[in-house]
């Protein structure tokens, strides 16, 4: 198998050698390249593949052959993939044995858990398999917790390295047992002179210490910017939240990535288990499970209803299980990142679209070095939409100005409600991919990817090519892109 690492060694010069010069830039819409001036965006600094669905070739293409960062439109890549591979009604399980006796309630005995890497583990999804768990006789556990992770083979994970910032959610590493996007969620709530420090889900073990600054004529601006939680080390754990705080905020709600993902889900379980009035006397351990049947087998929901809520909120982590997923259901378990990769390499070309610019570390565009084309993607969105599973792939983007990561986007334009499109972001890259409806009644695939220090203002360029393609009539002939010095 080929390793990411070793693709982007064989790919770095050509990615970071710079871009083709545009020689017929007046071919793009006026109001876009305007937009992008007035952005101080420079046109080679900007890759566009546009095309009706219906059409051979192109209508627009610019800079399209060019390797560039897409940010997490890459999610689109893992997306398709897993449709491909894995099908609309593939269904992750988590493995529950009893190993022991059962009797009046009381698993006299260990229970074992074995992830195999479902991301849809959320606070309600554990509370049903406990549930579950609990219809079949089992209330209260006079004995340890031991948790079998070994579907997933990773290396040690910094979750800090991608940008210093290892508590925020988006960088949560993935792992075979994730309980809640391995998110602990406390709320910050002023009583008398002080802010209280509460979590959502009791913390075993986890002592929450409250530094905040309670200040009583500050104005409001959401709080959580003059906030630092920190993770003090030690025996105990001990989580002190530090900063000021405004009493006009009243209530909300905080979500950090504390711990490693078997961490989070211990926690999480216990939690949840003695809200049910269960009890676990035993502690938590790493082990594996038994060779036997396991006594209860929890599914998750269908791809799709992951697919969906991965790419409308673009979430890192389950993009992440997922490519580790697709690995371990093309290669065998257990998962590792190159075998992800492989998977998902395969399928893309099986399905008609290049990789040769293609270079994937984890699948969800949380990424310095990940690559792809605009007309790569261009080809994927296009062998999407002549896929039987296209309704599924379009379904689970975000809506221009309706859900999603696009809810507050292009608000007040006649986008609204009539582009499905996947969002990326990252310091130097905006990105925006998928199909877009025009006024004539025709789906469009549009791909703009945008890597400079000033990507972050090119929305006005993206929404003026954007409107320019919802509103023109699209019966006009291709046009060749002149702007890739390998054509």
């Amino acid at each position: 198998m080929c390793s990411f690492r070793i693709a982007f060694l064989f790919l770095a010069g050509p990615l970071l050698s710079g871009f083709a010069a545009p020689v017929h830039a007046a071919e793009l819409p006026a109001t876009f390249t305007l937009a992008l001036t007035q952005a101080g965006i420079p046109l080679e600094h900007v890759a566009v593949s546009v095309q009706s669905l219906d059409a051979a070739e192109p209508m627009l293409s610019h800079n399209a052959e060019a390797a560039l960062n897409p940010a997490s439109v890459m999610k689109l890549v893992t997306s398709f993939a897993a449709l491909n591979q894995l099908g609309p009604g593939f269904a992750w399980t988590t493995d529950i044995w009893a190993n022991g006796t059962i009797k009046d309630g009381v698993l006299n005995g260990d229970l074992v858990i074995k992830g195999y890497g479902d991301p849809t583990l959320t606070l309600e999804r554990i509370w049903l398999l406990q549930r579950e768990l609990r219809a079949r006789g089992v209330q209260h556990i006079r004995g340890n917790l031991v948790l079998d992770t070994s579907h997933f083979d990773l290396p040690k994970m910094d979750s800090g390295a991608f940008d210093d910032e290892p508590l925020a959610l988006y960088n949560a590493t993935p792992g075979a047992l994730v309980a809640n996007f391995n998110a602990i969620t406390i709320r910050l709530k002023p009583v008398g002179e002080q802010v209280r420090v509460i979590p959502d889900v009791a913390l075993s073990g986890v002592t929450l210490m409250s530094q905040l600054v309670l200040e009583e004529k500050a104005e409001c601006n959401g709080g959580k910017d003059a906030i630092k939680p920190t993770m003090i080390a030690g025996a105990h754990r001990v989580l002190a939240i530090s900063g000021r705080y405004a009493r006009g905020c009243g209530e909300q709600r905080l979500s950090l990535s504390l711990f490693d993902s078997a961490t989070t889900f211990d926690l999480i379980f216990r939690g949840l288990w003695t809200e049910l009035g269960g009890t676990l006397s035993g502690i938590t351990e790493s082990g594996r499970a038994p060779a036997s049947e396991p006594l209860l087998k929890f599914a998750s929901t269908p791809l799709t209803d992951a697919l969906t809520k991965l790419n409308k909120y673009s979430n890192n982590l389950m993009t992440r299980n997922l490519l580790l997923t697709l690995g371990a259901e093309k290669f065998g378990a257990p998962a590792t990142l190159e075998k992800g990769v492989d998977a998902v390499t395969e399928v893309l070309t099986q399905r008609g679209v290049s990789t040769q610019k293609l270079v994937l570390e984890n699948g969800a565009g949380l990424s310095r070095i990940e690559r792809i084309s605009a007309t790569a993607l261009n080809q994927l969105l296009i062998a999407a939409y002549r896929s039987p599973l296209f309704a599924e792939f379009e379904s689970a983007l975000p809506i221009v100005s309706i859900d999603g990561t696009l809810k507050k986007r292009f608000n007040g334009s006649l986008l609204a409600g009539n582009a499905h499109l996947k969002t990326g972001s990252l310091r130097d890259v905006s990105a925006l991919a998928g199909y877009v409806y025009t006024t004539s009644g025709q789906r469009v695939s549009f791909v703009m990817l945008v890597n400079h220090a000033n990507a972050r203002r090119s929305e006005a360029a993206q929404r003026a090519l954007l409107e320019w393609v919802h509103s023109t009539p699209h019966g006009p002939q291709p046009v060749v892109d002149q702007s890739d010095a390998t054509k």
